[in-house]
Parts: structure tokens; sequence; C-alpha cells
């Protein structure tokens, strides 16, 4: 008998149980306009997703952990029709998603032999909601060629095959633990062990039981790995440990170097592009840095907002210090905002890159290793622009710092000034000056935080990204 295909938990399909089991859910769905899935960490999910694109339908992933008001926007947006998965909590209420909201389940053990026929590469795949930071959440339009291009190239960057077992427990709503997490499995055709939960044990007894040999994980997973050594020890049979969706602090790759043998590889995207750039499983580990561009894919640094100096690719003498705004081009951006044409074209230049709205530099091998966020990350203090990520970076390897976060805030004499908030080890009091004087040591003086400010955690999303807008309005 042929192993499962996906396995979510306890619960498993071989692959002909999974098509016709998603058959099934595309023969009810057929026709329909757009249709959302109840992302929860189930095998229903995969089996509901995986329907509807068989069956030519738009679907939107909402997230499981989504409030009413939330998902009543996600729902209102997307004009979905119909809803697969448990129903939504308090579906009566009008801020739920409304009482016409056509609801259904979904059954892995449903079974169909019809057949659907292929669509279009240029249709709707999805469409995945962005975290709503600078406002209401936005629908993004991602085409099946778009995911197709993604998955190819990544699977060419980490030599991904058949022979693979992909292990990981992250959120089956996003970019990162759905589309590559899911879609590229099932595209390679490795078997997927999604564990419902990234937690290290559970990572080690996929590695054991499962012969996990490719792991995915956010930054947070593989800190709790490292603080775990047993199970830490259980991963030192993978092939490739992959990290995402937040940079990797340098301590944490060093903690997984020296119990695993293993140094996760990097890579950079957006529910806009996708992934775009990624360290190949046969390349250098340069913690900090993303790695390089996709085959089908095109990156450039350009003048940062309000600044006319043009960084080069490379900066003074190689040393990639020149930061710029990154724009990308190529097979796996996305078609637009769903009925937001001005934002949409907004979003991409003259000539045809998307304005990603991230911090970056390039270094003279093509190497990307990414600042932050034009909005929050770059910091303009005293005449000088500097990157919240590379403080960051320095505030983590303070042997009593676990986590960091660093933002600008208004100063009438240096017009931002930098503040740190920072969570300790336990093991000792921070003495905030003594870490300030840390980074002095580390940076140039001028990338010294003026504030440290030691809080107990650090506000995070989903995918473990620190809200550093719930931080300045604290």
């Amino acid at each position: 008998m042929s192993r499962p295909a996906v396995r979510v938990a306890d619960a498993a399909l071989r692959r002909d149980e999974l098509w016709a089991a998603a058959t099934a859910v595309a023969d009810e769905v057929a026709g329909a306009s757009v249709v959302a899935v109840h992302g929860s960490a189930s095998l229903r999910t995969v089996v509901g997703i995986v329907g509807c694109l068989l069956a030519g339908v738009p679907v939107v992933p909402v997230p499981a952990d989504a409030g009413p008001r939330e998902r009543a926007h996600i729902l209102a947006d997307s004009k979905a029709e119909l809803w697969l998965g448990d129903p939504p909590a308090n579906a009566d209420r009008p801020d739920a998603g409304g009482p016409d909201l056509t609801v259904a389940t979904i059954d892995p053990a449903r079974r169909s032999s019809a057949s659907h026929p292929d669509p279009d590469p240029s249709t709707t795949a999805m469409i995945m909601y962005t975290s709503g930071t600078t406002g209401a959440p936005k629908g993004v339009v991602i085409s099946r060629r778009a995911i197709a291009s993604c998955l190819d190239g990544l699977a060419d960057a980490w030599a991904w095959t058949a022979d693979d077992v992909l292990v990981h427990g992250l959120p089956l709503f996003h970019v990162h633990g759905l589309v590559l997490g899911v879609l590229g499995a099932l595209r390679v055709g490795s078997p997927l062990v999604h564990t419902g939960r990234p937690r290290p044990a559970e990572y080690a007894a996929a590695a054991e039981q499962h012969g996990g040999s490719l792991f995915f994980g956010v930054p947070t997973v593989w800190s709790r790995v490292c603080d775990e050594p047993a199970a830490a020890a259980a991963l030192d049979r993978a092939r490739l440990l992959v990290s995402g969706s937040a940079p990797l602090p340098v301590p944490v790759a060093d903690r997984l170097r020296s119990l695993t043998g293993l140094v996760p590889v990097e890579r950079y995207g957006m529910t806009e592009s996708l992934i775009t750039v990624a360290v190949r499983s046969d390349g250098e580990r340069r913690p900090g840095w993303v790695g390089q561009a996709l085959p089908a894919v095109e990156t450039r640094l350009r003048p940062l907002p309000d600044t006319g100096d043009a960084p080069t690719a490379t900066g003074p003498a190689g040393d990639a210090e020149s930061i710029g705004e990154l724009q990308v081009r190529g097979g796996s951006l996305f078609d637009g905002y769903l009925g937001l044409a001005d934002v949409t074209a907004a979003s991409w230049t003259p000539d045809g890159w998307f304005r990603t709205g991230d911090a970056a530099v390039i270094d003279s091998a093509g190497w990307h290793r990414i600042v932050g966020r034009t909005s929050v990350d770059l910091i303009k203090s005293g005449g000088y622009r500097i990157g919240a990520g590379e403080v960051e970076a320095a505030l983590l390897a303070h042997p009593a710092i676990t986590e960091a976060a660093v933002v600008g805030v208004p100063d009438p004499d240096l017009g931002q000034r930098i503040v740190a908030y920072v969570v300790g080890d336990g093991t000792a009091q921070v003495d905030p000056v003594a870490v300030a004087d840390f980074v002095a040591s580390q940076l140039s003086v001028h990338k010294r935080p003026r504030e440290v400010r030691v809080v107990d955690d650090l506000p995070r999303n989903a995918m473990g990204k620190v809200q550093k807008k719930l931080l300045t309005a604290s």
C-alpha cells in the first residue's frame, strides 16, 4: 500500500484518496464564483482547498483565528458565495458573515470519481488577505500560474523532490504554510506531515516516525527547538531546514548548527509576490541574508522614498551597505488587489516592477539582506538612515537577550531616535545602558539605541512577525 500523501495530526490520506475526496468537494463547488475555506490546521482544510483548485474556483483561505470583524470583512470583500468548513462562530450576526452565507461541511471520507477540466493557468487560484497593518486587509489575487512558478523555483533552489518528506506545523491560511507547505508538497509529490502545531516534540517525532527530511519553520519555532536539545537531536537526520516569515537571529542559527549540524536556509517573499528570493540548498549559509533571486524572478533597488540617492547594487567597494527599496518582477507576482484598482496601480512602477515596500541591500553576488519595511523599519536619525534589522541582529547577539524589536520614535533633536524593546533570557537582569553600549561596540556609534526598554514579550502575529505598531502605540 502506498504511503500517505498528506497527514495532519492523526488523520491521513493517500494521494488517490485525497484526489477522490477533493473531487467530491469540486463537484459541490463547481460553478461558484468564490469560495471561502476555514483555514484550520486540519485534513478538512487541505481537502477543501484542493477541491476548489480542482474545480477552478477561486478560494479564500480564512484565518482560523480571525475575529468576527475581520472574518466579516474578508467574506464581504471577496463576495464569497459559500463557506467550507466548521460554521463561523455566531454566524447569525451580520458582523460574522451574515445569515445568508451558505455553509457546507468538508468530509474527507467522501469520494468522487468525476473529472473536471483543467483550468486555464491564468485564472485566479486564491484570494489571500493581507494582515491589515495599514488599514483593512486587502485581497491579493493570485493566479494558478504564479503559484506554479513560485513552487517550481523553490523545488529547483532546494533540490526538493518526491523523495523528500516535508514536515511543518504552520498555519494553513498563509503563503508559508499553505502555498509552500501544502501545494508545494503536492506539486513536487513529496509526502506532507503536518504536526497540527509547530512544537519541537512533534517535529522530532515526525523525523523519527515518518522520515522527515525537509522541515519548515519560523524563527520562533527554531528558537524553541534549540531550547529542547533532545528534539533538536532528532533533526540531525534531516536534509534541509527552512526558516521564513521573519529574519532568523544569528544566535539561533549558531545554536542549531551546534545541536543538529544544520543551519536553516532563509527565503524572502510576501503575499503579493509569493517567494522571490531564496538561499539554495547547495549554497552557503549567511544568517541574516535571504539568498538570491529565483530563476523566474528579477530584483532591483531603487531610491528610498523622500530621497534622491540612488543605491548601487553592491554599495561602496562591494560592501553591500547601500540601502534601497526592493522592487521585483517575475512569474510569481500577483494580479492585483481585489476591487482596488488605484491601490494596485500605485504598487507598480511605470516600467513594470512591483514596489515591495521593503528596504534592502544587495551584494556583488546577488545576495539580498532585508533591512525591513520602509514604513516602520527605516529609521532616520541625526541625518543617518538606519535599518532596524541590523540593530536587532546586534541586540540578539547579546547573551542575555532572546528577543528584540527596534523602532524609530519622533525626536525634536534627531528627527527620530532609536528605541529598542528587548526580552531577557531570565538568567539575569538586563541592564539597558550595558545593552546600548554593546550595540555601539558592534555597529557604528550612531546606530546605538537611545532607549532600551525591557519587556516580558513582544506582540506577534500568527506567523511570528513582531507587530511594531502595537509597540509604538503602547
